[in-house]
């Protein structure tokens, strides 16, 4: 069970290498992410430099690239607290991305994706709280910090055996919005659909 449990860290994390936003931004000949907007190569910041269409096809491909590896482990008998270890691979892959110099995004749709095989309750109750309190403050970075601070609450209701797995998943993603934090604090953190930082 060991050896099947790195192998799929261990393709998780390459799986979460492949960054979207980059490839398709260089697909559809736009800017690329890592320089323009906010600097993160993620769908948030494609909407910005792309479009709507676009940002929607690197948060699809983001999210199944978290679901896909969880959802085979899960299916090949792995134990939840390992399923943790590949869950977070696939977000250390979409942050530190082996084939584009270790620079990547923030990994928040990617942990989204991880989480929805514990359950489509779930899955829902985070789509609602991100959309709420993006629609309300226009801070994507903000919805993301509360969604993933709420999602341990939300998976001790729904499926408590999964708690300690996802709290680690969240302390990681909000431990990666440490910058956007402090642009929070400061009033300098960019809201939903503007260009760049100010």
């Amino acid at each position: 069970m060991l050896t099947l449990t790195l192998a799929m860290v261990v393709f998780a994390y390459l799986l979460g290498s492949v960054s979207s936003a980059i490839l398709l931004c260089k697909l559809l000949n736009l800017p690329d992410p890592r320089t323009q907007g906010s600097g993160n190569p993620g769908a948030t910041n494609v909407l910005r430099i792309g479009g709507k269409r676009a940002a929607a096809a690197v948060l699809m491909f983001d999210v199944l690239k978290g679901t896909i590896p969880v959802w085979a482990a899960y299916f090949l008998g792995i134990e939840p607290l390992y399923l943790a270890s590949i869950a977070i691979a696939s977000c250390l892959g979409h942050m530190f991305p082996v084939f584009f110099q270790f620079k990547g995004g923030k990994a928040v749709a990617t942990a989204f994706g991880t989480l929805l095989p514990i359950g489509l309750d779930l899955g829902g109750l985070l789509i609602l709280t991100w959309y709420g309190v993006a629609r309300v403050t226009k801070y994507s970075s903000l919805a993301a910090i509360i969604t993933v601070s709420l999602a341990p609450l939300y998976t001790w209701l729904l499926k408590p055996l999964y708690t300690f797995p996802v709290l680690m998943l969240s302390a990681l993603i909000i431990f990666r919005h440490r910058h956007n934090i402090v642009r929070l604090l400061t009033g300098s953190e960019p809201k939903i659909g503007r260009n760049k930082l100010p």
